[in-house]
């Protein structure tokens, strides 16, 4: 990879979630994941933000949802998430 195919430390950061979700092409994945190699600042930066979705992840599937919340979502986002025929 040339240098113009290397992210930086703000592009790396601000694609972390996107890398984390597998969200990423091939080849922009190959540069965070070699970004992340050689920088000890945003390797920590990935290590943090895998950490965090992984607490959230496990806690959003341990407790239920509260009643009304995703009435509340759907009046937001005008979408019928749950498929009831119904927003909100």
């Amino acid at each position: 990879m040339t240098a113009p195919d290397m992210p930086d430390c703000s592009q790396t950061i601000k694609e972390l979630d996107l890398f984390l979700d597998g969200e990423l092409s091939d080849r922009e994945r190959d540069a965070v994941r070699h970004h992340l190699d050689g920088c000890m600042d945003c390797l920590g930066a990935f290590d943090f933000h895998a950490e965090l979705k992984s607490v959230v992840a496990t806690k959003c599937n341990n407790d239920e949802m509260p009643p009304g919340l995703l009435a509340k979502i759907e009046q937001c986002f005008g979408v019928d998430f749950d498929g009831d025929g119904v927003i909100g």
